[in-house]
């Protein structure tokens, strides 16, 4: 019995795209498949015919050859070697899922070119270049691509050439069980669909070179600890021409020796003297914006007292805002006294009342009052 055409088949036009082509296939194959149709010796074989046609007519070479030749030109060869076992047998449910959707969860063939990895770079900058933000050079060693070959990894003047056991498909089929069939990644290629039969001296085959770089990197203004800054395509080149993987900067800010950060606020701790705490005075800071800021300390400040400076905080990143700076009062009590200083400090404790130590005072008193309550108990 003459085959049909297998346009017919499909019930498609000749000039029908890749997609109408998919499309129309897919609806018969779920409509005619044995799993749907069991027992049905007519279904069965339309499905095999629909399989047949579809092997054919979705790879291009097959289907200009079919178009010129016809059915004689895969006569006794099956339609074309790895797929002739689809023909012969049942394709499951598991096959025609893997044709539609392998592109999408990695099946099907896959590119010569593939992509290179992602690099990861440390960098650490100082509290004021995250202030003021800045751009700085990093060398980076990483594969480049090849410029003797520009990353084909055939050798000047050759191209790598369609795999010869998988047909430059990048899969084989192998039968199992008569009715099933399992598909592998070829060997030969890995999954390429192509191989370098003359390969690049310069980069032996690859594509690629291990070289450093020196790349321009933008510290934004505000900056904060931990920061990844992604550079895409600055990664290590694909292989064979593939594209280019991405570079992620991973950012630490170094200790200060005045300041601390929290967010986008600024803290700094200041000694002051004892006289200086109870009788009031300033003193200068310095500030993140290069400048210097006077601090009134009030008469009879606390150990703690923060004292807040509007607006000489960090930026806030990508916007205008900006936080405050916060002096932080850090009474010390002197030491090594003098002869003199201890009679005056004596003198002092001597003239001083509850009111010139009201925290002290008041909590001692809570103290005895709370030993006088368990004594009665």
């Amino acid at each position: 019995m003459a085959k049909r055409d297998f346009y017919e088949v499909l019930g498609v036009a000749r000039t029908c795209d890749d997609k109408g082509l998919k499309s129309a296939y897919r609806k018969l194959a779920m409509q005619l498949h044995p799993d749907r149709n069991p027992g049905d010796h007519s279904a069965e074989m339309r499905f095999k015919e629909v399989n047949e046609a579809y092997e054919i007519l979705k790879d291009p070479q097959k289907r200009a050859t079919y178009d010129r030749f016809g059915h004689q030109a895969f006569d006794g060869g099956g339609f074309g070697g790895a797929g002739a076992g689809a023909a012969a047998g049942f394709a499951s449910f598991a096959d025609i899922f893997d044709e539609f959707f392998g592109d999408l969860r990695g099946g099907g063939r896959r590119s010569g070119r593939e992509r290179g990895s992602d690099l990861r770079y440390n960098l650490e900058v100082t509290l004021d270049e995250a202030y003021a933000g800045k751009t700085v050079e990093v060398e980076i060693p990483t594969g480049v691509t090849c410029d003797a070959c520009t990353g084909s990894g055939s050798k000047p003047g050759t191209s790598p050439t369609a795999c010869p056991t998988c047909g430059g498909v990048g899969r084989v089929r192998a039968s199992q069980g008569g009715f099933f069939h399992i598909e592998r990644t070829c060997p030969a290629c890995q999954g390429r669909g192509e191989v370098v039969s003359d390969p690049c001296e310069k980069c032996a085959g690859a594509g690629r070179m291990n070289q450093k770089r020196t790349l321009s990197v933008n510290i934004p203004a505000g900056i904060e600890d931990g920061t990844r800054i992604r550079l895409a395509g600055e990664g290590e080149a694909g292989l064979r021409g593939g594209p280019a993987g991405d570079l992620y900067i991973f950012l630490s800010i170094k200790p200060h020796a005045f300041f601390q950060r929290d967010g986008a606020d600024i803290f700094c701790r200041v000694p002051v003297s004892i006289t200086t705490a109870s009788l009031g005075g300033q003193f200068e800071v310095p500030t993140l914006d290069g400048g210097r800021s006077r601090v009134k300390v009030p008469e009879g400040a606390q150990s703690g007292l923060q004292i807040r400076l509007k607006g000489k905080g960090m930026p806030v990143l990508r916007s205008r805002q900006v936080g405050d700076m916060y002096v932080q009062v850090v009474v010390e009590t002197p030491r090594k006294l003098s002869h003199r200083q201890r009679e005056l400090l004596e003198e002092f404790e001597r003239v001083s009342n509850e009111e010139n130590n009201p925290e002290s005072t008041g909590f001692f008193s809570r103290v005895k009052d709370f030993l006088d309550t368990l004594g009665e108990k």
